[in-house]
């Protein structure tokens, strides 16, 4: 099978770094041109000293020409800049973007949320939003894929079956999640320069935070029913993971084992979705450098309420992973390809 040719936008961020290391283990695809702004003519090794890099080519400014040599274009661009991209796809390419760009279904909540106007309205109905275990195969009938942000992967991969199985009541769910500062992405140190990111922990986008809308629209969609939760994001003296602490209400003929039985069935032939034994204490680290999502099951001192534990690497099953993940099924790729990388 003759590789595909690989554009990356947005080369040397945390997610565009990560997204690269990946690729370059990915025996089916070749990174053909890596593309930033103010990195323009510098190697990506100035930004990590991975060995793999070595034999990469230098940044250059995106320019659209670029696209009839490339099938696939990675985008791990700030907001708003897929969209201008996605206007010059041609017929063989395919757009996987990481950012936020094609993650609404509406323009107008895209405004409210992220307040930027939306620059490629026909290409919303033209994308998918694609958390793969989800999503499944749906991804081959689109050029343009959104891949879901690092929250909202750790906490619908839980939530969605449940939600659906009709196990969990909809309302009173209460998120409090906590996420290494990689999340933010490279700014976060002058964005967050009152904090001490390394010894101190964080609250932030309370009640406001631009993943509440992805959550509240993807269970909507997968469910059918509108469920009314409180979503908390802290930051972390940590560069990278994330672990979300759910709190749930069972309905009346669900129980501790049955939530373990029917994520356990749902999640059968997931190879990167882990459900653990009940009341098993995970962590971070149990996932770092994996595309694995674990997830744990614990009682609580109230009957009718349990707690879901889960746990993402935020730049791998969070970000790059994920997108490396919709692209093997887009292309019938095993589904691990790229994603055994020895770290």
């Amino acid at each position: 099978m003759p590789k595909l040719n690989v554009l990356v936008a947005g080369s040397t961020g945390y997610i565009g770094i990560q997204l690269i290391k990946l690729l370059v283990k990915h025996k089916y695809v070749r990174i053909k041109y890596l593309c930033g702004n103010s990195s323009v003519g510098k190697k990506v090794s100035s930004y990590d000293n991975s060995r793999s890099f070595k034999n990469l080519p230098k940044i250059i400014k995106f320019d659209k020409k670029y696209l009839k040599d490339v099938d696939i274009v990675f985008t791990a661009l700030p907001n708003g800049e897929a969209q201008a991209i996605s206007k010059d796809l041609n017929d063989k390419n395919v757009l996987i973007d990481l950012a936020a760009d094609f993650r609404l279904e509406k323009a107008s909540d895209y405004k409210k949320w992220y307040n930027l106007k939306h620059k490629a309205l026909a290409n919303i109905k033209k994308s998918i939003y694609s958390l793969p275990e989800i999503t499944g195969k749906k991804v081959k009938d689109f050029k343009i894929i959104s891949c879901p942000g690092c929250y909202p992967t750790s906490i619908l991969i839980p939530l969605l079956p449940l939600l659906k199985s009709k196990l969990i009541k909809k309302n009173n769910i209460i998120i409090d999640s906590k996420s290494g500062y990689s999340g933010a992405g490279r700014g976060v140190h002058k964005k967050y320069k009152d904090k001490n990111l390394y010894e101190s922990l964080s609250a932030y986008g309370i009640g406001s935070h631009r993943h509440n809308p992805e959550i509240d629209q993807m269970i909507k969609r997968f469910t059918k029913v509108k469920s009314i939760f409180d979503f908390t994001p802290h930051l972390s003296p940590m560069f990278r993971g994330i672990l979300s602490t759910i709190y749930v209400d069972l309905n009346k003929s669900s129980s501790q084992s049955k939530i373990i039985k029917t994520l356990s069935n749902f999640y059968k032939k997931s190879t990167f979705v882990k459900i653990m034994s009940k009341d098993k204490l995970i962590s971070t680290n149990d996932v770092i450098n994996s595309n694995n999502c674990h997830i744990s099951i614990c009682k609580t001192k109230n009957k009718n309420r349990i707690i879901i534990l889960s746990a993402i690497d935020n730049l791998i099953k969070g970000g790059a992973g994920q997108a490396i993940q919709n692209m093997n099924i887009k292309y019938g790729f095993p589904i691990n390809a790229g994603l055994k990388w020895e770290f």
